[in-house]
Protein backbone atom coordinates (compact mmCIF):
# COMPACT_ATOMS: atom_id res chain seq x y z
CA UNK A 1 0.00 0.00 0.00
CA UNK A 2 0.80 3.54 -0.64
CA UNK A 3 2.43 5.49 2.06
CA UNK A 4 -0.15 8.59 2.21
CA UNK A 5 2.28 10.76 4.50
CA UNK A 6 5.29 10.57 2.64
CA UNK A 7 6.37 14.61 2.40
CA UNK A 8 9.50 14.22 -0.04
CA UNK A 9 7.79 13.85 -3.14
CA UNK A 10 11.06 13.32 -4.96
CA UNK A 11 12.68 10.18 -2.69
CA UNK A 12 16.14 9.40 -3.44
CA UNK A 13 16.13 5.67 -5.18
CA UNK A 14 17.17 3.15 -2.35
CA UNK A 15 19.04 1.10 -5.32
CA UNK A 16 22.53 1.59 -4.95
CA UNK A 17 23.17 2.53 -8.30
CA UNK A 18 21.48 5.77 -9.43
CA UNK A 19 21.65 4.61 -12.68
CA UNK A 20 19.28 1.60 -11.94
CA UNK A 21 16.53 4.34 -12.11
CA UNK A 22 15.06 4.38 -15.23
CA UNK A 23 16.56 7.53 -17.70
CA UNK A 24 12.84 8.89 -17.72
CA UNK A 25 12.05 8.75 -14.32
CA UNK A 26 15.60 10.21 -13.32
CA UNK A 27 14.92 13.48 -15.98
CA UNK A 28 11.33 13.46 -15.01
CA UNK A 29 10.46 17.59 -14.24
CA UNK A 30 10.73 18.90 -10.35
CA UNK A 31 9.69 22.67 -11.11
CA UNK A 32 7.55 24.21 -13.69
CA UNK A 33 10.69 25.27 -16.20
CA UNK A 34 11.51 22.25 -16.35
CA UNK A 35 8.64 20.96 -18.87
CA UNK A 36 8.61 21.86 -22.18
CA UNK A 37 5.95 21.86 -24.81
CA UNK A 38 2.69 22.88 -23.04
CA UNK A 39 3.16 26.70 -23.60
CA UNK A 40 -0.48 27.26 -24.56
CA UNK A 41 -1.34 26.36 -20.37
CA UNK A 42 1.96 26.66 -18.49
CA UNK A 43 3.18 29.81 -19.98
CA UNK A 44 3.97 32.93 -18.57
CA UNK A 45 0.44 34.51 -17.58
CA UNK A 46 -1.39 31.48 -18.67
CA UNK A 47 -3.83 30.87 -15.90
CA UNK A 48 -3.05 27.26 -14.67
CA UNK A 49 0.46 29.05 -13.85
CA UNK A 50 -0.97 31.63 -12.24
CA UNK A 51 -2.78 29.23 -10.22
CA UNK A 52 -0.27 26.76 -9.44
CA UNK A 53 2.27 29.69 -8.29
CA UNK A 54 -0.80 31.29 -6.18
CA UNK A 55 -1.41 27.91 -4.57
CA UNK A 56 -4.80 27.78 -5.97
CA UNK A 57 -4.85 25.28 -8.31
CA UNK A 58 -8.11 23.62 -8.85
CA UNK A 59 -9.45 19.60 -9.41
CA UNK A 60 -8.88 19.02 -13.06
CA UNK A 61 -8.70 16.73 -15.76
CA UNK A 62 -5.16 16.25 -17.22
CA UNK A 63 -6.20 14.49 -21.20
CA UNK A 64 -3.39 13.69 -23.33
CA UNK A 65 -1.56 10.95 -25.08
CA UNK A 66 1.10 8.87 -23.25
CA UNK A 67 4.14 10.17 -22.92
CA UNK A 68 2.56 13.88 -22.83
CA UNK A 69 3.14 14.82 -19.25
CA UNK A 70 0.49 14.00 -17.19
CA UNK A 71 2.25 12.66 -14.42
CA UNK A 72 5.14 15.13 -14.45
CA UNK A 73 2.79 17.81 -14.09
CA UNK A 74 1.44 16.32 -11.09
CA UNK A 75 4.11 16.21 -9.27
CA UNK A 76 5.08 19.33 -10.38
CA UNK A 77 2.13 20.91 -8.86
CA UNK A 78 2.26 19.02 -5.67
CA UNK A 79 6.02 20.17 -5.62
CA UNK A 80 5.34 23.76 -6.06
CA UNK A 81 2.01 24.11 -3.79
CA UNK A 82 2.25 23.46 -0.06
CA UNK A 83 -0.18 20.56 -0.58
CA UNK A 84 0.65 17.05 0.99
CA UNK A 85 0.33 14.76 -2.33
CA UNK A 86 -1.12 11.29 -2.67
CA UNK A 87 -0.61 9.82 -5.61
CA UNK A 88 -3.13 6.73 -6.37
CA UNK A 89 -3.39 3.89 -9.76
CA UNK A 90 -6.64 3.42 -10.90
CA UNK A 91 -5.51 0.17 -11.91
CA UNK A 92 -3.80 -1.06 -8.47
CA UNK A 93 -6.17 0.56 -6.19
CA UNK A 94 -9.49 0.69 -4.88
CA UNK A 95 -12.45 1.88 -2.86
CA UNK A 96 -10.65 1.25 0.44
CA UNK A 97 -7.56 2.77 -0.97
CA UNK A 98 -9.36 6.15 -1.42
CA UNK A 99 -11.30 5.70 1.63
CA UNK A 100 -7.82 5.60 3.92
CA UNK A 101 -6.70 8.61 1.77
CA UNK A 102 -9.89 11.24 2.42
CA UNK A 103 -9.33 10.07 6.23
CA UNK A 104 -5.72 10.90 6.35
CA UNK A 105 -6.41 14.27 4.23
CA UNK A 106 -9.17 15.16 6.43
CA UNK A 107 -7.20 14.85 9.20
CA UNK A 108 -4.11 16.37 8.25
CA UNK A 109 -6.37 19.45 7.18
CA UNK A 110 -8.10 19.88 10.49
CA UNK A 111 -4.06 19.19 12.42
CA UNK A 112 -2.06 21.24 10.11
CA UNK A 113 -4.22 23.06 8.09
CA UNK A 114 -2.50 21.64 4.54
CA UNK A 115 -4.49 20.63 1.99
CA UNK A 116 -4.21 17.46 0.29
CA UNK A 117 -3.53 16.82 -3.68
CA UNK A 118 -4.97 13.48 -4.82
CA UNK A 119 -3.58 12.16 -7.87
CA UNK A 120 -5.11 9.53 -9.62
CA UNK A 121 -3.92 7.89 -12.51
CA UNK A 122 -5.73 6.19 -15.13
CA UNK A 123 -8.66 7.24 -13.81
CA UNK A 124 -10.73 6.57 -16.61
CA UNK A 125 -10.36 2.81 -15.07
CA UNK A 126 -12.56 3.39 -12.87
CA UNK A 127 -16.08 2.67 -13.23
CA UNK A 128 -19.09 4.93 -12.29
CA UNK A 129 -19.29 4.07 -8.94
CA UNK A 130 -15.96 4.25 -8.12
CA UNK A 131 -16.17 7.56 -9.81
CA UNK A 132 -19.02 8.75 -7.90
CA UNK A 133 -16.92 8.35 -4.67
CA UNK A 134 -14.79 11.47 -5.03
CA UNK A 135 -17.84 13.51 -5.27
CA UNK A 136 -19.17 14.72 -2.11
CA UNK A 137 -14.97 15.13 -1.10
CA UNK A 138 -14.18 16.98 -4.64
CA UNK A 139 -17.23 19.16 -3.78
CA UNK A 140 -16.35 19.78 0.19
CA UNK A 141 -13.09 20.96 -0.65
CA UNK A 142 -11.81 18.03 1.13
CA UNK A 143 -9.32 17.18 -1.41
CA UNK A 144 -8.03 18.54 -4.85
CA UNK A 145 -8.37 15.86 -7.50
CA UNK A 146 -6.16 15.72 -9.74
CA UNK A 147 -7.10 12.90 -12.45
CA UNK A 148 -4.70 11.79 -15.60
CA UNK A 149 -6.21 9.95 -18.61
CA UNK A 150 -5.48 9.02 -22.02
CA UNK A 151 -9.25 8.68 -23.33
CA UNK A 152 -11.63 11.55 -24.03
CA UNK A 153 -13.35 12.43 -20.63
CA UNK A 154 -16.19 13.47 -22.41
CA UNK A 155 -16.95 9.20 -23.06
CA UNK A 156 -14.77 8.08 -20.05
CA UNK A 157 -15.92 10.63 -16.82
CA UNK A 158 -18.96 10.78 -15.31
CA UNK A 159 -20.64 14.48 -15.89
CA UNK A 160 -20.95 15.14 -12.17
CA UNK A 161 -17.17 14.82 -11.54
CA UNK A 162 -16.65 16.38 -15.25
CA UNK A 163 -18.57 19.48 -14.10
CA UNK A 164 -16.45 20.05 -10.56
CA UNK A 165 -13.20 19.94 -12.68
CA UNK A 166 -11.51 21.50 -15.06
CA UNK A 167 -10.26 19.69 -17.85
CA UNK A 168 -7.07 19.89 -19.59
CA UNK A 169 -5.56 19.18 -23.06
CA UNK A 170 -1.86 18.14 -23.32
CA UNK A 171 -1.33 17.71 -26.71
CA UNK A 172 1.41 14.90 -27.92
CA UNK A 173 4.91 16.60 -27.11
CA UNK A 174 6.20 19.07 -30.49
CA UNK A 175 9.38 17.74 -32.24
CA UNK A 176 11.20 21.18 -30.57
CA UNK A 177 9.95 20.01 -27.12
CA UNK A 178 11.32 16.22 -27.94
CA UNK A 179 14.53 17.70 -28.94
CA UNK A 180 14.53 19.88 -25.92
CA UNK A 181 14.38 16.61 -23.60
CA UNK A 182 17.06 14.34 -25.96
CA UNK A 183 19.43 17.17 -25.73
CA UNK A 184 19.02 17.37 -21.57
CA UNK A 185 19.37 13.90 -21.42
CA UNK A 186 22.95 13.74 -23.27
CA UNK A 187 23.53 16.50 -21.60
CA UNK A 188 22.75 16.95 -17.75
CA UNK A 189 25.66 15.35 -15.70
CA UNK A 190 23.85 14.33 -12.60
CA UNK A 191 20.46 12.40 -13.90
CA UNK A 192 21.74 12.05 -17.47
CA UNK A 193 24.66 11.05 -19.64
CA UNK A 194 26.62 13.99 -19.69
CA UNK A 195 29.41 12.41 -18.09
CA UNK A 196 29.66 9.93 -20.98
CA UNK A 197 29.95 12.95 -23.42
CA UNK A 198 27.78 10.76 -25.93
CA UNK A 199 26.67 12.84 -28.82
CA UNK A 200 23.92 11.64 -31.22
CA UNK A 201 23.95 13.40 -35.29
CA UNK A 202 21.50 15.20 -36.46
CA UNK A 203 19.73 12.78 -38.98
CA UNK A 204 20.11 10.15 -35.85
CA UNK A 205 18.32 12.73 -33.22
CA UNK A 206 15.87 13.53 -36.21
CA UNK A 207 14.95 9.94 -36.27
CA UNK A 208 14.92 9.60 -32.16
CA UNK A 209 12.31 12.19 -32.09
CA UNK A 210 10.13 10.27 -34.93
CA UNK A 211 10.51 7.51 -33.20
CA UNK A 212 9.07 8.53 -30.16
CA UNK A 213 5.95 10.48 -31.99
CA UNK A 214 5.49 12.72 -28.99
CA UNK A 215 6.12 10.27 -26.22
CA UNK A 216 8.71 11.57 -23.69
CA UNK A 217 8.80 8.19 -21.81
CA UNK A 218 9.03 6.14 -24.95
CA UNK A 219 12.33 8.35 -26.69
CA UNK A 220 14.10 8.98 -23.43
CA UNK A 221 13.43 4.53 -23.14
CA UNK A 222 15.01 4.16 -26.61
CA UNK A 223 17.69 6.76 -26.27
CA UNK A 224 18.68 4.92 -22.78
CA UNK A 225 18.68 1.57 -24.08
CA UNK A 226 21.18 2.66 -27.25
CA UNK A 227 23.55 4.40 -24.68
CA UNK A 228 23.90 1.84 -22.20
CA UNK A 229 24.07 -0.95 -25.41
CA UNK A 230 26.61 1.26 -27.64
CA UNK A 231 29.88 0.29 -27.48
CA UNK A 232 31.80 3.57 -27.06
CA UNK A 233 34.51 4.71 -29.94
CA UNK A 234 36.90 6.20 -26.99
CA UNK A 235 36.13 5.93 -23.38
CA UNK A 236 33.26 8.50 -22.41
CA UNK A 237 33.01 9.69 -25.57
CA UNK A 238 31.64 8.77 -28.91
CA UNK A 239 29.13 9.81 -31.67
CA UNK A 240 26.00 7.61 -32.67
CA UNK A 241 24.82 8.28 -36.12
CA UNK A 242 21.59 6.83 -37.66
CA UNK A 243 23.02 3.16 -38.86
CA UNK A 244 24.27 2.37 -35.16
CA UNK A 245 20.63 3.58 -33.50
CA UNK A 246 18.57 1.79 -36.11
CA UNK A 247 21.29 -1.69 -35.14
CA UNK A 248 20.51 -0.69 -31.53
CA UNK A 249 17.18 -0.23 -31.51
CA UNK A 250 16.57 -3.11 -33.84
CA UNK A 251 14.01 -1.12 -36.30
CA UNK A 252 14.94 1.11 -39.26
CA UNK A 253 13.32 4.49 -38.61
CA UNK A 254 11.33 5.16 -41.41
CA UNK A 255 12.04 8.67 -43.47
CA UNK A 256 9.33 10.89 -42.24
CA UNK A 257 8.98 14.86 -41.76
CA UNK A 258 5.68 15.58 -40.41
CA UNK A 259 6.14 19.22 -41.24
CA UNK A 260 8.52 18.53 -44.86
CA UNK A 261 7.47 17.35 -48.26
CA UNK A 262 7.43 14.17 -47.21
CA UNK A 263 3.98 14.11 -45.26
CA UNK A 264 2.77 15.73 -48.13
CA UNK A 265 3.94 13.23 -50.56
CA UNK A 266 2.47 10.55 -48.24
CA UNK A 267 -0.80 12.08 -48.06
CA UNK A 268 -1.48 12.75 -51.51
CA UNK A 269 -0.18 9.15 -52.55
CA UNK A 270 -2.74 7.97 -50.14
CA UNK A 271 -5.99 10.31 -51.22
CA UNK A 272 -5.14 9.73 -54.91
CA UNK A 273 -4.82 5.97 -54.13
CA UNK A 274 -8.33 5.83 -52.45
CA UNK A 275 -10.13 8.48 -55.34
CA UNK A 276 -8.64 5.47 -58.23
CA UNK A 277 -10.39 2.61 -55.69
CA UNK A 278 -7.16 0.97 -55.01
CA UNK A 279 -7.46 -0.66 -51.18
CA UNK A 280 -4.44 -2.32 -51.34
CA UNK A 281 -2.15 1.12 -52.04
CA UNK A 282 -4.07 2.72 -49.87
CA UNK A 283 -3.44 0.60 -47.09
CA UNK A 284 0.19 0.18 -47.26
CA UNK A 285 0.12 4.12 -47.48
CA UNK A 286 -1.49 4.62 -44.75
CA UNK A 287 1.10 2.08 -42.68
CA UNK A 288 3.82 4.23 -44.06
CA UNK A 289 2.07 7.33 -42.49
CA UNK A 290 1.58 5.36 -39.33
CA UNK A 291 5.07 3.97 -38.74
CA UNK A 292 6.66 7.13 -39.45
CA UNK A 293 4.47 8.73 -36.86
CA UNK A 294 1.65 10.80 -38.91
CA UNK A 295 -1.35 12.07 -36.31
CA UNK A 296 -3.76 9.79 -36.74
CA UNK A 297 -6.38 12.38 -36.27
CA UNK A 298 -4.75 14.13 -39.73
CA UNK A 299 -5.71 10.99 -41.22
CA UNK A 300 -9.12 10.41 -39.99
CA UNK A 301 -9.93 14.07 -40.83
CA UNK A 302 -8.70 13.74 -44.44
CA UNK A 303 -10.79 10.78 -44.89
CA UNK A 304 -13.78 13.13 -43.87
CA UNK A 305 -13.05 15.68 -46.44
CA UNK A 306 -12.66 12.64 -48.78
CA UNK A 307 -15.62 11.37 -47.76
CA UNK A 308 -17.95 14.13 -49.45
CA UNK A 309 -14.95 15.42 -52.08
CA UNK A 310 -14.72 12.34 -53.83
CA UNK A 311 -17.43 9.79 -53.13
CA UNK A 312 -20.79 12.28 -52.17
CA UNK A 313 -23.76 11.26 -53.08
CA UNK A 314 -23.04 7.97 -55.15
CA UNK A 315 -22.71 6.56 -51.26
CA UNK A 316 -24.15 8.89 -48.60
CA UNK A 317 -23.34 6.53 -45.87
CA UNK A 318 -19.66 7.19 -47.09
CA UNK A 319 -19.38 10.48 -44.58
CA UNK A 320 -21.29 8.62 -41.75
CA UNK A 321 -18.09 5.82 -41.56
CA UNK A 322 -15.31 8.14 -41.94
CA UNK A 323 -16.81 10.75 -39.41
CA UNK A 324 -17.04 7.51 -37.24
CA UNK A 325 -13.67 6.45 -38.24
CA UNK A 326 -12.25 10.30 -36.76
CA UNK A 327 -14.61 10.16 -33.47
CA UNK A 328 -12.91 6.34 -33.13
CA UNK A 329 -9.53 7.82 -33.01
CA UNK A 330 -10.12 10.19 -30.80
CA UNK A 331 -11.71 7.82 -28.12
CA UNK A 332 -9.28 4.86 -28.72
CA UNK A 333 -6.15 6.20 -29.69
CA UNK A 334 -3.06 4.33 -30.94
CA UNK A 335 -2.01 1.90 -31.45
CA UNK A 336 -5.86 0.44 -31.27
CA UNK A 337 -6.65 3.22 -33.66
CA UNK A 338 -5.03 1.92 -36.74
CA UNK A 339 -8.09 -0.63 -37.16
CA UNK A 340 -10.07 1.70 -36.96
CA UNK A 341 -8.15 3.89 -39.84
CA UNK A 342 -7.69 0.25 -41.56
CA UNK A 343 -11.76 -0.08 -41.69
CA UNK A 344 -12.35 3.58 -42.62
CA UNK A 345 -9.29 3.46 -45.62
CA UNK A 346 -10.80 0.32 -47.21
CA UNK A 347 -14.54 1.29 -47.14
CA UNK A 348 -13.72 4.36 -48.61
CA UNK A 349 -11.62 2.76 -51.20
CA UNK A 350 -14.36 0.22 -52.25
CA UNK A 351 -17.48 2.55 -52.31
CA UNK A 352 -18.15 3.95 -55.98
CA UNK A 353 -16.70 7.85 -56.21
CA UNK A 354 -18.51 10.73 -57.17
CA UNK A 355 -17.68 14.50 -56.84
CA UNK A 356 -20.64 16.15 -58.75
CA UNK A 357 -21.23 18.10 -55.03
CA UNK A 358 -18.11 19.14 -55.31
CA UNK A 359 -17.90 20.35 -58.99
CA UNK A 360 -21.39 21.77 -58.55
CA UNK A 361 -20.37 23.80 -55.43
CA UNK A 362 -17.35 25.27 -57.35
CA UNK A 363 -19.24 26.44 -60.26
CA UNK A 364 -21.92 27.83 -57.88
CA UNK A 365 -18.82 29.86 -56.25
CA UNK A 366 -17.36 31.17 -59.39
CA UNK A 367 -20.90 32.74 -59.92
CA UNK A 368 -21.42 34.34 -56.76
CA UNK A 369 -18.21 35.77 -57.18
CA UNK A 370 -18.64 37.04 -60.87
CA UNK A 371 -22.33 38.17 -60.30
CA UNK A 372 -21.93 39.84 -57.12
CA UNK A 373 -24.87 40.28 -54.03
CA UNK A 374 -27.49 39.10 -56.51
CA UNK A 375 -30.89 39.60 -54.49
CA UNK A 376 -32.70 37.27 -53.02
CA UNK A 377 -36.60 37.13 -55.46
CA UNK A 378 -39.05 38.15 -53.39
CA UNK A 379 -41.16 35.47 -53.03
CA UNK A 380 -38.13 33.56 -51.45
CA UNK A 381 -38.07 36.07 -48.59
CA UNK A 382 -39.60 35.59 -45.12
CA UNK A 383 -42.45 38.41 -44.46
CA UNK A 384 -41.64 38.30 -40.93
CA UNK A 385 -42.90 41.94 -40.26
CA UNK A 386 -46.20 44.14 -41.53
CA UNK A 387 -43.94 46.84 -43.57
CA UNK A 388 -41.69 43.48 -45.12
CA UNK A 389 -45.54 42.20 -46.39
CA UNK A 390 -46.20 45.88 -47.95
CA UNK A 391 -43.18 45.36 -49.43
CA UNK A 392 -44.24 42.05 -51.26
CA UNK A 393 -41.76 39.65 -49.30
CA UNK A 394 -42.95 36.23 -49.77
CA UNK A 395 -45.88 37.08 -52.57
CA UNK A 396 -46.14 34.29 -54.47
CA UNK A 397 -44.70 31.68 -52.65
CA UNK A 398 -45.60 28.28 -53.44
CA UNK A 399 -45.83 26.00 -50.73
CA UNK A 400 -44.55 22.31 -52.27
CA UNK A 401 -46.21 20.37 -49.59
CA UNK A 402 -49.90 21.66 -50.78
CA UNK A 403 -49.14 22.84 -54.64
CA UNK A 404 -46.79 19.75 -55.60
CA UNK A 405 -46.30 21.49 -59.25
CA UNK A 406 -44.22 24.69 -57.15
CA UNK A 407 -41.57 21.77 -57.16
CA UNK A 408 -41.16 22.24 -60.72
CA UNK A 409 -42.24 25.57 -61.86
CA UNK A 410 -40.86 27.58 -59.06
CA UNK A 411 -37.43 29.46 -59.74
CA UNK A 412 -35.52 29.37 -56.81
CA UNK A 413 -32.53 31.32 -58.01
CA UNK A 414 -31.46 34.84 -58.88
CA UNK A 415 -33.12 36.26 -62.16
CA UNK A 416 -29.78 36.28 -64.18
CA UNK A 417 -28.59 32.68 -62.76
CA UNK A 418 -32.38 31.75 -63.33
CA UNK A 419 -32.17 28.20 -65.23
CA UNK A 420 -28.18 27.63 -63.79
CA UNK A 421 -27.42 24.06 -63.02
CA UNK A 422 -24.43 23.09 -61.11
CA UNK A 423 -25.16 20.01 -59.50
CA UNK A 424 -25.25 17.24 -62.20
CA UNK A 425 -25.30 13.60 -60.79
CA UNK A 426 -23.07 10.99 -62.61
CA UNK A 427 -24.04 7.69 -63.02
CA UNK A 428 -23.11 6.65 -59.61
CA UNK A 429 -25.48 9.17 -57.57
CA UNK A 430 -28.84 9.27 -56.50
CA UNK A 431 -30.84 11.32 -59.10
CA UNK A 432 -32.27 14.60 -57.79
CA UNK A 433 -35.30 15.11 -58.67
CA UNK A 434 -36.73 16.35 -62.22
CA UNK A 435 -37.75 19.79 -62.62
CA UNK A 436 -37.93 20.13 -65.93
CA UNK A 437 -40.75 17.02 -66.52
CA UNK A 438 -43.81 18.65 -65.58
CA UNK A 439 -42.52 22.31 -66.55
CA UNK A 440 -45.71 24.55 -68.06
CA UNK A 441 -44.73 26.25 -71.33
CA UNK A 442 -45.95 29.02 -72.96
Amino acid sequence: MISHDQTDLFPSPRREKPEAVPLAERLRPRILSDIVGHDKILGNHQPLRQAIESDTVPSMILWGPPGSGKTSLAHVIAQTTKSAFAPFSAVTSGIPELRSIIKTAKQRSLVSGQPTIVFVDEIHRFNKAQQDAFLPHVERGDITLIGATTQNPSFEIIAPLLSRCLVLVLDALPDAAMRAIIDRALTDQQHGFGRLRVTLTEEAKQALIQYGNGDARSTLTALEFAVTQATPQEPKSWVMDLAQLEHLLMQKTLRYDRQGEEHYNLISAFIKSLRDSDSDAGLYWLARMLEGGEDPKFIARRLVIFASEDIGNANAMALMVATSVFQAVEMVGLPEAQINLAHGTTYLATSPKSNASYVGLLEARHDAKQHGNLPVPLHLRNAVTSLMKAWEYGKGYRYVHDDPDAQQEQSHLPEPLKGKIYYQPQKTDVPKPDRTKHKKHD
